[in-house]
């Protein structure tokens, strides 16, 4: 254990502190942290803990939903810089604007957005649970689906329903291309291909599989294929190596990097545990909309689990 670790770790304790880490996170933070997985199921095992502190090695919105989440414990950003693109494409504003000219429609919003705009919707889902939300919703009602128009198209695609597309996305997932997931298949012929429902539906056209992040962890353990295409952000290639090390993940393209999530450092980790900053929190009314919207979600969903390490 290096002497950057060792601090880490004493800080850690000191401050009653569970720290958790993204699949897309650095190799060296997913290594220190106490949970890994997607936002959701990160924020719920944090719940359950004893732990005083949650530092969050994620995005900004994913630090918010722990803070709603979480109301009794102090969530912390390493890097408060690290915002999602695709959060950032919806405002509580303009969906407030939409729902004017759609006044009889119900609101699903992705996780991935900001308390503000899930403080605005009816219902949330993840990118697991998103088509039990969406089938959940009476045939009769229209629906507006944000911010997420691959998600979004996935679903209506998979269940036969017409939804109101928010025209965002994610830049990352977008970096995936058809070509890119063909080449693969012609270096590794034997390879299945995994891809997250963020890509565009030609990508998804090519998979042999698709799922959330914590999905995708699933299929690479379970599946027989020895060799496995990923098209997803390539900072899960470091949790998958490690838990099937027989097997050989091939990145769909070096271009699938979130620079946001890239953000944290094991340094900006310390000087988070040290100062105890920054604090992430939610003011009280937005925090109480956005939880209603969570809650119906979780009604119909079975709860999401991170990894335990």
């Amino acid at each position: 254990m290096n002497s950057l670790v060792k601090k880490i770790e004493e800080l850690k304790k000191r401050r009653k502190a569970v720290i958790l880490a993204h699949n897309y996170q650095r190799g060296e933070i997913q290594d220190i942290a106490d949970f890994i997985g997607d936002s959701l199921g990160l924020s719920q095992q944090a719940a359950k803990t004893r732990a005083e502190v949650i530092v969050f090695c994620g995005v900004h919105f994913m630090a918010e939903t722990a803070a709603i989440l979480c109301p009794d414990k102090t969530v912390l950003m390493p890097d408060v810089h690290a915002g999602c693109p695709m959060a950032n494409m919806i405002t509580a504003e303009a969906l407030r604007k939409k729902k004017e000219e759609l006044p009889h429609s119900t609101v699903v919003c992705y996780v991935n957005t900001t308390a503000a705009v899930k403080a605005e919707s009816d219902i949330c889902c993840t990118s697991s649970n998103a088509q039990n939300v969406v089938s959940s919703i009476p045939k009769e009602e229209e629906i507006i689906f944000v911010p997420d128009k691959s998600l979004g198209h996935y679903v209506s695609s998979k269940i036969g329903r017409k939804m109101h597309l928010w025209p965002g996305y994610c830049p990352t997932h977008h970096r995936i291309l058809a070509q890119d997931i063909e080449k693969r298949k012609e270096e590794w012929p034997r390879a299945k291909v995994v891809v997250h429902p963020e890509c565009t539906p030609d990508v998804i056209a090519l998979a042999d599989h698709v799922a959330s992040t914590t999905g995708i962890a699933r299929y690479a353990r379970e599946s027989e294929a020895l060799e496995i295409i990923v098209g997803t952000e390539n900072g899960i290639i470091h949790r998958l190596q490690k838990e099937s090390p027989g097997k050989t993940f091939i990145p769909a393209t070096p271009q699938a990097l979130c620079p946001n999530m890239k953000k944290n450092t094991l340094e900006k980790v310390l000087w988070c545990l040290e100062d105890m900053e920054t604090e992430i929190t939610v003011p009280k009314d937005i925090s109480e909309k956005a939880r209603l919207a969570i809650d119906r979600m979780m009604e119909l969903s079975e709860p999401k689990t991170a990894l335990k390490v």
